[in-house]
């Protein structure tokens, strides 16, 4: 289809979604037992990737367990920096889940076992980690963090020496050296063990950077910020007062357990709430490691990464500062983002769904803005991997040289309305639903019933046995009962 329908084409079984370590596929499995070769008795599993689409992913202590998280701060340290002359040094943050400070001085712990040197920088977003990687140039960078998951989840994820996520060849061999045993690595001992630095001003450089990085002036306006408890309770206020703005901050009280508890972007009400209460410019919600941001307008009402990219991009093209007049999206972008594309001249290239492939295309062609509907916004030009307050600065460098309010801003975009029905079916079959020829056929009759009013995407989910059925159109009942029975016709055939 014209806007990337049917789905057969793209990246089958990402699902928009970290695969984490206690995906469905991996059951009970221990990961320590991995390490060794061995598995618990009983569990007659395939194994799957230790890697998901955002790093390492699992509930703490019991599938992401601190051996774990040592055994991939030897394995990452050894890849990363093997081909160093130097002692290679590893820049480490985290944010404000209780199990933080346990995963990640058991990480420093394996990389100073293998000869590298750590610099913790405490608390921090995902985005400052990426950027200070590069400003120290160190050899590599190490977020823990499970995004936007609660607080039992934690996450540990890879930056290169320029701030950039792993490509999977590297994972790939992190992952091959945890499961021989670490064989062909050799443990220094005496002076050539590696230390640990503690650094508290870090953050600073990252505000700093922001503020540099977007040139506005808050005076006059009124904001209220949901920090969703995580790690940008700090960076965000700060940043938004130092320029002047009157800041109404909820949920910057992190406690260690408190994380994404209904709150941030995940959990827009209250925020929507106390924008209208507070009679705000603007409402701005971040996740738990604050590389994502949701706004929210002047009325109370939602802005995703979408909107935010569409009246960004087009402020960005009409400055000539939008690289190839081009965004890049992924094919879950809504169908009324492509369209606002194709009305105001900017082209939108599609990938598949995770912020990795959105980056990966964007470094292929030279773009400086991409990003995703959750509201991981990439600018490029600034920061390397998605970054919450900088696309929160730009968002309101927009309403502040325009001089309209959000609500106004936003309309450059129609949200189309979207239909979202899932169809159980057998695992092993998820990727073969065009192979059955009246699901084929039942597809390309609903393209063709919906071509330049809608699309329709069909995917299989990466950590679950179902394929999801999502159609697009100007009408919530049609598209809502052609989804339905879609997605019933699906299971019915594969079942």
């Amino acid at each position: 289809g014209r806007y990337g329908s049917a789905g057969a084409h793209y990246g089958s079984g990402v699902d928009g979604k970290s695969i984490s370590v206690h995906d469905r596929c991996m059951q009970k499995l221990s990961w320590g037992c991995y390490a060794s070769g061995k598995i618990r008795k009983g569990t007659d599993i395939i194994m799957g990737r230790l890697f998901g689409t955002d790093g390492v992913r699992g509930v703490a202590n019991e599938e992401l367990t601190p051996q774990l998280a040592m055994q991939l701060g030897q394995a990452g340290a050894y890849v990363l920096t093997r081909e160093n002359a130097h002692k290679p040094t590893i820049m480490v943050g985290c944010d404000t889940r209780i199990s933080g400070d346990m995963l990640a001085n058991a990480l420093m712990a394996g990389a100073c076992s293998v000869g590298a040197n750590a610099v913790y920088v405490g608390i921090v977003p995902t985005p400052a980690v990426a950027y200070l990687t590069r400003k120290y140039k160190v050899d590599a960078g190490v977020v823990i963090s499970a995004s936007h998951n609660s607080v039992e989840f934690n996450g540990i994820k890879f930056f290169d020496g320029n701030g950039y996520k792993l490509p999977d060849s590297l994972e790939d061999e992190i992952e091959a050296l945890i499961k021989n045993g670490m064989q062909g690595v050799k443990f220094p001992t005496g002076a050539g063990v590696g230390k640990i630095k503690y650094r508290t001003d870090a953050r600073e450089e990252y505000i700093n950077h922001a503020m540099k990085a977007v040139n506005v002036d808050l005076r006059g306006m009124k904001i209220v910020l949901d920090c969703a408890e995580g790690a940008s309770y700090y960076t965000s206020v700060e940043t938004m007062k130092e320029l002047g703005a009157e800041v109404v901050a909820i949920h910057n009280n992190p406690d260690g357990t408190n994380i994404n508890a209904n709150c941030g972007s995940t959990h827009m009400g209250e925020l929507q709430a106390r924008v209208v209460y507070e009679k705000a410019n603007v409402g701005l919600a971040f996740d738990g490691d604050a590389d994502r941001l949701m706004a929210v307008d002047e009325l109370g009402n939602i802005v995703d990464g979408d909107q935010i990219m569409a009246l960004v991009g087009n402020h960005m093209k009409q400055n000539g500062k939008l690289n190839k007049n081009t965004i890049v999206a992924t094919i879950m972008s809504n169908l009324g983002f492509f369209l606002m594309g194709e009305k105001n001249g900017i082209k939108i290239e599609q990938t598949k769904v995770g912020d990795r492939y959105v980056l990966e295309r964007m470094r292929e062609i030279g773009a400086s803005l991409g990003g995703e509907q959750s509201g991981h916004v990439i600018f490029l030009d600034e920061n390397t991997t998605g970054d919450g307050l900088l696309s929160a600065l730009h968002l309101l460098q927009v309403i502040v040289e325009t001089g309209e309010p959000l609500s106004e801003l936003k309309k450059i975009m129609e949200v189309m309305p979207q239909a979202l029905v899932n169809a159980k079916v057998p695992t092993h079959k998820k990727e073969k639903y065009m192979d059955y020829p009246e699901i084929a056929e039942a597809i390309a009759a609903l393209d063709k019933k919906f071509a330049g009013e809608g699309r329709v995407l069909i995917r299989p989910s990466g950590t679950e046995p179902l394929v999801r059925v999502m159609i697009e159109g100007k009408d919530q009942k049609m598209i809502d009962e052609e989804a339905k029975k879609l997605a019933e016709l699906i299971q019915n055939i594969m079942l």
